[in-house]
């Protein structure tokens, strides 16, 4: 379509009915008819319904995913938003709802950077270092409530400290290695951290970025740190070199010589998963807290019937570590989705570095950013003239 003709009303696009068909919104209706004695005209009629039955709309997820909890829920919601309470007397574990879509016909997740080709991650690697990390969490004395920081890359080591850390009933909170070190500090100062994992540098657009003086920075600051835990991204091979003057310091590979069952602390539901923040333009940035089954239920709602995400899917989102889309691209295996992974310049080497990926990791959902789009616009790329971006 040329683009000078589109008007406001132009239809740019319409799904197929095979796609309508095979729709997990399509299914969720066929449920509710089955299951609830329901019937839906269409979309309208469903969203009108869900808004206007709110605890009827959010049980019924509930059953329609199969919320796997150690104590059911007696009511679906107390009060009114947005004081309103959830699933009251249910425990769970979100991780636990990762990793029951284990698997060898995909991989768990795919991971490219400025300095490591594409890679693909197993389910039972992944499933064996959140296992090994978790029981070294616990060696270390972290316990459900605890917080645990990371000043880390969008990397895989980031995807398993985090379910890790969440399998414990540990509090979540992460920031992206290209913070400033005073913004970083702002952030998790708030919550008196007991672990930080870190990564010793990492590079972006072809320059490497040294952080020993960040890290070094932040133990002086938070004194309820009581180990630090280093990755070995930027100079890989290098042991401890660099790492002179940081206190109470682990390497990664020190938490992976643990061979025990992954267990998950089953917390109520409302228990909090992660600390994300707002962008901090106003004063401090300000934590906002989300809760073990509030993320669950959400993310199965929005990545099941607003984005479509099915099984064996590649799920990507160009995000780091301190933007809430990371904390959706994982959430992308709950469906059962592959994320994929990518740290570095969009624009390095070159603005395809992206399509490129896209057409290697066969994305099946690319979300970026309105200015990464006008910058492709800018540059006056067609990636769909030059890249396989059938999936």
């Amino acid at each position: 379509m040329d683009s000078t003709t589109i008007t406001e009303g132009t239809l740019l696009w319409e799904p197929s009915e095979r796609l309508k068909s095979e729709a997990n919104i399509t299914s969720h209706i066929a449920w509710l008819t089955e299951n609830r004695g329901l019937s839906f005209e269409g979309y309208n009629a469903l969203w009108n319904w869900s808004v206007s039955n709110i605890g009827d709309f959010w049980g019924s997820l509930w059953d329609f995913y199969k919320i796997k909890s150690s104590k059911p829920y007696t009511r679906v919601m107390e009060g009114r938003m947005p004081a309103a309470k959830w699933f009251l007397g249910s425990e769970l574990n979100y991780v636990e709802h990762v990793f029951r879509h284990s698997t060898t016909d995909y991989p768990a997740l795919l991971f490219q950077s400025e300095l490591q080709p594409l890679i693909e991650v197993s389910w039972s690697e992944l499933h064996d270092k959140v296992s090994s990390v978790a029981a070294s969490l616990r060696d270390l004395g972290v316990k459900k409530g605890d917080r645990v920081a990371a000043f880390i890359p969008n990397i895989p080591e980031t995807v398993v400290a985090f379910l890790a850390t969440a399998s414990i009933g540990a509090i979540w909170s992460s920031c992206s290695p290209d913070f400033g070190t005073r913004s970083v500090i702002d952030r998790f100062k708030q919550i008196e951290p007991k672990i930080l994992f870190a990564v010793d540098g990492y590079q972006y657009g072809g320059k490497a970025f040294e952080l020993q003086p960040a890290i070094s920075r932040l133990q002086e600051v938070l004194p309820s740190l009581e180990k630090t835990v280093i990755v070995p991204y930027l100079h890989k091979d290098a042991g401890n070199k660099g790492l002179d003057g940081l206190k109470k310091v682990l390497l990664w590979d020190d938490l992976l010589d643990k061979s025990k069952d992954l267990l998950y602390e089953q917390v109520p539901f409302d228990h909090p998963i992660w600390v994300v923040y707002s962008s901090g333009t106003t004063g401090l940035p300000k934590g906002l807290v989300h809760g073990h089954g509030g993320v669950l239920m959400e993310f199965l709602k929005f990545l099941g019937i607003h984005m479509d995400v099915h099984p064996g899917e590649r799920f990507f989102w160009f995000s780091t570590t301190g933007w809430v889309m990371w904390n959706i691209v994982q959430g992308s295996m709950l469906m059962g989705a592959t994320p994929v992974l990518f740290d570095g310049s969009p624009g390095y080497p070159h603005m395809d570095v992206l399509w490129d990926l896209a057409e290697k990791a066969r994305f099946t959902t690319f979300g970026t950013s309105a200015a990464y789009l006008t910058t492709c616009m800018s540059e006056k790329l067609e990636p769909g003239k030059h890249h396989d971006l059938s999936s």
